[in-house]
Parts: C-alpha cells; structure tokens; sequence
C-alpha cells in the first residue's frame, strides 16, 4: 500500500525527520511559528497518522514519541509521481523544464544535474 501524506502530514513529518522523533508538543511548538494550529489539531494528525501507518508512537514513557515509519524520499516519490502524473500529464521533462525555468538553481546543482543525466547517456 502505498502512503501519500497530505500537505498537514507532510508539514508534521518535516518536523519529525528534523528532530529524529519528538512529542505532539515539540510538533506543535515548531508548526506555531508558521501559522495558526491548534494543539488538539496537531495531536489529532499525528494519531490519524499513527493510525495511517506514518508514524510510530513509544508510550513506554509519560510522554509518547512519534518517530516516523517513510522516509523523506519515500514522501518525495510519492509528491513528484503525483505532481508528474496529474500536473504534467506524465511529462518529466516538462516538469525539469518548468522547475529550471523558475527556480534559480545554483552552479553546483546545476553540474550535478548535468551528472546524473550522464548517467543515462550510456544507456
């Protein structure tokens, strides 16, 4: 089964794969300094989350800690599929396009790119 995190849960595991794992208040604490979220709106997330299979919750202690279960390039696939799919209309290229169009990328992506395509030259 594959997990597609909504843009909530995405904002919530950014903070997970930052901290390693953390509590619904160390989540909450962090999301508070960019926007308005309740509390009780952030502990419901992560249960719903927890209940999704995207996180893992220890209750050994008082206080439970949330560790997340998908990777940060599990979750990016997952988003740039979606997006190539639906936005692209299965395009890579359009995407790349797009992106190097308005995004200002930096000497060393740049090269890196040029890298990674070499890669398929070959092929």
């Amino acid at each position: 089964m594959e997990i597609k995190p909504t843009e909530s849960e995405l904002e919530i595991l950014q903070v997970i794969w930052k901290k390693g794992q953390c509590t619904v208040r160390d989540v909450h604490e962090e999301l508070a300094k960019n926007k308005d979220a309740g509390y009780t709106t952030t502990l419901k997330l992560m249960q719903i989350m927890h209940d999704k299979g995207m996180v893992e919750r220890d209750t050994t202690a008082k206080t439970h800690l949330y560790k997340s279960l998908i990777t940060r390039e599990q979750a990016q696939q997952t988003a740039i599929d979606k997006i190539i799919s639906t936005v692209f209309k299965g395009s890579t290229s359009d995407l790349v396009i797009q992106a190097l169009g308005h995004h200002r990328a930096s000497k060393d992506e740049i090269d890196a790119i040029k890298d990674y395509l070499k890669q398929f030259e070959g092929k």
